[in-house]
Order: C-alpha cells, then structure tokens, then sequence
C-alpha cells in the first residue's frame, strides 16, 4: 500500500474486545478499510479469561446494532435478548462470529508494543497531522510495523489489575507472594480451582461487583467445605452502603448482586475488616502469608488472596502519542468529568463520543474501557456508542458524530472515591460495573466484566 498517501491506508485498532469489533463493524459499513490488532488467539480473549462468569447485562445490551446487521447478513442468528449470557457465551455466540465476519482485517497473535507517528517522535511537530501512524507490533515471526492512517486504541484494561497495596503501588512483599495471588473471580467449577480454595484461608480484597461475586461463591463453597475461611478487607471505615441501593438498580441482575453478596456475607463464615489499607504481604511457614495493614492490622495464616480492587490502562505503549489525560482518572481530560467517583452522580453519564475522546493527536482515540481509565462504571452500550461516534467522525461525517445518545441504568447506589473516609459511603464507585451475577452461586459478577 502507499504510504505516501495516508487516506489510502486503513484504521487500526487496537483489540477484538467488544468495543474493538464494534468499532471495525461501524468502519466497515462505512466503506473505510480497518486493521484489528489482537494479542490473542481468537476474539475476545480477555472476555475468555473470565468466560465463567454471567454478565448483568442481557444479550439485548450486548449487541452492537450495525455488527448486528453484519452478521444476520450471513445467516447468524441473534440470542434471545432477555438471556443474561456468561462471557464464555459472549465469545461464542457473537464475538467471535463477527470477527468471523470481519475476516482477514482481524490479525490474530499481533500484540501492539508501540504507537507513534512514522519517522516522527512526540517533540517533533513538522508535519505531523499529516504523518501516518506506525504501530510497533509483536508477531509469532517478530517485530513488524503496521502503518494506518488513524488508531483507535479500545485495548482495554484486563492486562492492568490494581494492586493488593493500599496506596496504588504493588506492597512489600506482593511480587514474592504472587503464586497466592490472583486477580479474578475463582471458577469454582473447575475441580483443580475448587480444591486449591476449599479448606483454606481466603482474603478477599475489594468490595466492588468482582468482590461481591467472589465472596458469593466462596460462602457457598464454605458451605460445602466448612474449614474454609473467608477474610474481606474493606479499604473503607465500614462496609457502610457497599450492599445499599439494589432494590433501585436499574439492572435488576446488578442488583440482585448485591443483594446475594449481602446474605452470602451476613450468614457465611466472613470476618471483615474494616480500614484495611496493604501495606505488607509476609510469607511465612508452610509458605502462608501474613498481610498487614498501614494502621497495624494483620491477617494471619493466609493461603490464597483473591485481589479485586479494579484496574487501571497501560499507557507505556502510547508514550510517543500526545495525549491530554485527567491526572485522576488517566481518561481523556474531556470525558473525566462526566465519569469521575469523585463528583459523578448515581448512574447518570451524560452524551459523550468523538469531541469528548478525542486527543492532541490527530485521529487517535480511546475507546472501550480504556477510555474510563481508572473509573468503574462502563457498560458495554458505552462502547458501541463510543465507537459509532468515533467511526462517523473518521470518515468525515461529523454530524453524526456529534449526535450522541446515551442513557445508562441507575445503580441506586452513591458515593465514590471522594468520600473514601467517609463510614457513610461505602459504595464500590457510583456507577457500579458492568456484569453481575445469576440465580445459581457458582455463576458470579465480574467487576467492569463487558472488558472492552
């Protein structure tokens, strides 16, 4: 292709999440050539990762409409849109068809190390709106660059889990005890998973949708297995009103969440600690830890810590791009306010897209859960509208850019990060997260779970 004439070349995009897809589907019916760059092996391999867990959105609510109409196009056939589907369903029965559909332009294997402009690093300004873009990628043959004329990074944040120290920066002692550490809702199903839980001393942190998800199903394994014992560090002053609202939501499956997690913790055998702040993981004799806390608070005799405590994007791979982030959050300066714990009101994220993810960078977007950075409140319906935005204001249209519609579900539950001493709000950030649990314990809630 020439790369003397950058209109010529495709899209990139960064990841075939739900986000990523959703955005090559908006491109392609919009005639503009795209490029999907995928680490993995297949679409939505993040999503497979956690594909145990049910969503608390219902297929109705995870369906981009223009990847819809691709699709039916050749034949598929959409769920039923009042099932709640687990992320393994999610994979199965719709993002892995569209990338089917999408062909060729998904490059499966190609992990992006890189982007920036072609010859051109971020001091240089000469020409360069008008430079092409190269992303510096890794392939089962090597390094390679693949040049596109815009990116949309829609990556996501799965690869980024905030750590077990209360401070944002991994504890002493976190890295040599991370054999016992894992970062995602146990599949209690799966007999070795099942067998490495039961019995033991298992530290919960976090007190989010992940977190209400893994203490329903380790009470319930506890049921099964009564020497298991449960430690829930609350980084709060109390669990407060972690557990409130859910008669409100608006997502009745998020809220029933809640309402599990409740009776799970209140009957189960779950000590919670309060004010619980990392600061030290120790390991001890028969290789158990011992974690202990900013204000001297310890937990002893430790087997496994789940550690659910959000995530954060990896902004190492675009430090050639220049980029306008709110110090807070790390998301585009512009949507920040909109999003952030700190000030955001229950549930109501007003109309964003293009002008609001845009960069200094000339046709470089965040889109997806990335563009959240460090905020908890995306749902996949964000995503599509993020990237229908996005797509319209790539190929010219920006009427249509500008029409921004977006109307998300009420948590029912306030209180963010702002009010984090504050034994009154103990909310897992305004806007809850985008997956939650079914009927059956052994389907759970995973935090921000649409990972796209």
């Amino acid at each position: 292709m020439d790369q003397s004439h950058p209109a010529a070349l495709p899209v990139a995009v960064i990841g075939a999440g739900p986000a990523g897809l959703a955005a090559a589907a908006h491109l392609r019916s919009r005639g503009a050539e795209v490029a999907v760059l995928e680490s993995g092996a297949r679409a939505g391999a993040a999503v497979s990762e956690w594909g145990h867990v049910r969503l608390f959105s219902p297929w109705s609510e995870l369906i981009d409409p223009v990847a819809a109409d691709l699709l039916t196009d050749v034949g598929w056939v959409a769920p039923d849109p009042e099932r709640y589907p687990t992320g393994a369903e999610w994979v199965a029965g719709y993002l892995q068809p569209l990338a089917d559909v999408l062909g060729d332009s998904v490059q499966y294997g190609t992990t992006v190390t890189s982007v920036a402009r072609q010859a051109r690093d971020r001091l240089v300004s000469s020409g360069r709106d008008d430079a092409p873009f190269v992303l510096h990628v890794a392939t089962a043959e090597g390094a390679e660059h693949v040049v596109a004329r815009a990116v949309i990074d829609a990556s996501g944040t799965w690869s980024g889990p905030n750590p077990l120290g209360g401070d944002g920066v991994l504890a002493i002692g976190e890295v040599e005890a991370a054999a016992r550490i894992s970062h995602s809702i146990p599949d209690l199903r799966d007999p070795a998973t099942r067998e490495r839980f039961a019995g033991k001393h298992v530290v919960v942190a976090g007190t989010g949708a992940s977190a209400k998800g893994a203490l329903i199903g380790l009470t319930a394994l506890a049921a099964d297995e009564p020497t298991t014992r449960i430690s829930w560090l609350v980084r709060r002053a109390s669990v407060g009103e972690a557990f409130a609202g859910s008669g409100q939501d608006e997502l009745p499956e998020r809220g029933a969440l809640g309402q599990q997690a409740q009776a799970a913790v209140e009957a189960g055998p779950v000590v919670t600690l309060n004010g619980f702040r990392t600061s030290r993981v120790m390991v001890g004799d028969k290789r158990r830890l011992s974690i202990e806390s900013f204000d001297g608070q310890v937990v002893d005799d430790v087997d496994e810590v789940v550690v659910l405590t959000g995530f954060r994007p990896d902004l190492q791979m675009l430090s050639e791009v220049r980029l306008d982030l709110d110090p807070v959050l790390q998301a585009p300066r512009e949507l920040a306010p909109l999003i952030d714990p700190n000030e955001h009101s229950c549930g109501t994220v007003y109309p964003h897209g293009a002008q609001e993810l845009a960069q200094p960078e000339t046709d470089f977007y965040l889109v997806g859960m990335k563009s959240y950075g460090r905020a908890t409140s995306f749902l996949a319906l964000t995503g599509f509208e993020q990237t229908r935005s996005v797509a319209a204001a790539l190929v010219g249209d920006h009427e249509a850019a500008a029409r921004v519609e977006l109307t998300l579900p009420d948590t029912g539950v306030c209180g963010g990060a702002g009010l984090f001493d504050d034994e009154s709000a103990e909310g897992g950030g305004c806007c809850g997260a985008p997956a939650s649990g079914p009927a059956e314990p052994e389907l759970i809630s995973l935090g921000r779970s649409s990972i796209l």
